[in-house]
């Protein structure tokens, strides 16, 4: 009575209803076809099964009738191989889903990092480019060493001109004492006419 009255209330949800499965890891169970995958897609399981078959065909024709259990057409291998390739191919088709997976999150991760690397990229250029118009602006070594040597130049220029500006200045005076040493003799000159009178006599004459 009271489930009938619990499932006849609406304010209460009902209790799912239907078959339970069983619950597994997904994660094991698709490492576990991974590795069956894997095995299957090596030349040791094709050797190996070839080997099997052979026995097989070899057992159930050439062993006495009452110890064969398949005879010819070989029913049961044929069932045996059908359920294997009907597991096979599942198996291999949840590995290499998965395999897809792993390889779109790679792709992803290596997007990203391209896109990360081309952003740096873009970072150091511009930073390269920025650095290469300051240094464009600032004096470098041999900029530096030419102007140094023009400044020398010049001061060589100007400390020429100066020495020929001071000889020349000290030359002036050396020329005008010249000249008056060859005056005084005139003087003395005059003096001794004077004094002797007689060769003053005529210049005054004359004069």
């Amino acid at each position: 009575m009271a489930e009938q009255r619990r499932a006849g209330r609406l304010d209460q949800p009902r209790e799912p209803r239907g078959v339970k499965l069983p619950r597994f890891d997904p994660e094991a169970f698709g490492r576990w076809s991974e590795g069956i995958a894997r095995s299957m897609g090596t030349a040791n399981f094709i050797v190996y099964m070839t080997l099997v078959i052979g026995l097989w065909f070899g057992w159930n024709t050439l062993a006495p009738p009452s110890v064969r259990f398949d005879p010819y057409t070989f029913t049961f291998l044929t069932l045996v191989l059908s359920l294997q390739a009907s597991y096979a191919a599942p198996l291999i088709l949840l590995a290499q889903n998965r395999q897809a997976d792993r390889d779109r999150v790679a792709l992803e991760e290596d997007r990203r990092r391209a896109t990360a690397q081309k952003a740096d990229t873009e970072y150091l250029a511009r930073e390269i480019a920025a650095l290469r118009i300051a240094l464009g602006e600032v004096a470098t070594r041999d900029f530096v060493r030419t102007e140094l040597a023009r400044l020398a130049e010049e001061l060589d220029e100007a400390n020429q001109r100066r020495q020929r500006l001071d000889r020349r200045q000290q030359g002036k005076p050396t020329r005008t004492a010249g000249n008056e040493g060859l005056a005084e003799p005139r003087d003395d000159l005059d003096g001794d006419f004077a004094a002797g009178g007689g060769a003053a006599a005529p210049r005054d004459s004359t004069g």
